[in-house]
């Protein structure tokens, strides 16, 4: 089995859907398909339930998952600490960001690296469709989210900045040339589906607004980039926070300043397990800094 369909298999069965998974590879569905059929071939079964609506592991490709997850990984450590060692530095810490504002937080990525010359700081996009995902499968060690986060297995550290609340709107929606707007206004508009879990979604984007108005929920979306033509023809609405007025400005965006809306509130999250003195020095550093009013 060449290195690439075992690649193909893993990122399958982590996101159970073939378009999410060429995406995430960088090649095409038919070559997943392509891949995941060789590979059923060659074991002699099938490794997916696959119809029009699902797609799930059977029991030989999660037995497989399991027996390969750890080799993979263990493989990517090994060639990781090569590269490391060729730099001249010897820890690596990978963070991920919900947030798109990488150049904000600059201050915070710069006094670590001060600190600890020695670490290489990888930055990766975590995406709001599944933000504890990556935690959880070992591809990042620490996370920056927004507040609030209820997950048992995952520890919520210090605050690294805080922003406001802003509806984006399309240039000709009714809303757009308004000075602020309420969440009561969005009981008249379509909202954007697709963060969970469901309680961390419904901090930024309520299912009723404070009158007790249900909001009704549209399109469904996995990240900002999808979002980008439905805001600007006017399917949907959606409020985000601030830093996007900078780094999505656009002529076919506006963006409203939601006056009752809670100061967001971003923070790091790791996963309680797997803590490390590298997340814990990361942490010391962004209390000794404060939160980054954006």
């Amino acid at each position: 089995m060449e290195l690439r369909d075992i690649e193909i298999f893993l990122t399958l069965a982590e996101e159970l859907h073939f378009g999410r998974t060429a995406e995430r590879l960088h090649v095409t569905p038919a070559r997943v398909s392509q891949a995941i059929k060789k590979q059923e071939r060659r074991i002699g079964a099938a490794l997916f339930e696959r119809d029009n609506r699902r797609v799930a592991l059977t029991p030989i490709g999660q037995q497989l998952f399991d027996d390969l997850q750890p080799m993979y990984r263990g493989l990517h450590a090994g060639i990781e600490r090569a590269v490391l060692a060729a730099r001249g530095t010897t820890n690596v810490l990978r963070l991920g960001m919900v947030n798109e504002n990488p150049q904000d937080l600059r201050p915070l990525f710069d006094t670590f690296k001060s600190r600890q010359p020695e670490c290489d700081l990888q930055l990766r996009y975590a995406g709001f469709a599944d933000p504890f995902r990556l935690l959880r499968s070992g591809d990042i060690d620490l996370l920056i989210a927004w507040l609030p986060v209820r997950e048992p297995d995952l520890t919520v550290g210090p605050i690294v900045c805080t922003e406001p609340v802003v509806l984006v709107v399309g240039p000709d929606h009714r809303l757009a040339g308004r000075e602020s707007v309420s969440y009561e206004d969005l009981g008249d508009e379509v909202v954007f589906g697709g963060a969970r879990p469901d309680y961390w979604r419904n901090w930024l984007v309520p299912t009723h607004t404070p009158s007790g108005r249900p909001i009704r929920v549209g399109p469904i979306v996995a990240n900002s980039a999808e979002m980008i033509p439905l805001v600007a023809n006017g399917e949907a609405v959606s409020p985000c926070f601030a830093h996007s007025i900078r780094y999505y400005a656009r002529p076919d965006h506006i963006y409203v300043p939601i006056r009752d809306a809670p100061l967001g509130r971003w923070a790091l999250i790791w996963r309680t397990a797997t803590e490390t003195n590298l997340i814990r020095a990361f942490a010391e550093t962004a209390r000794d800094l404060g939160p980054i009013a954006l």
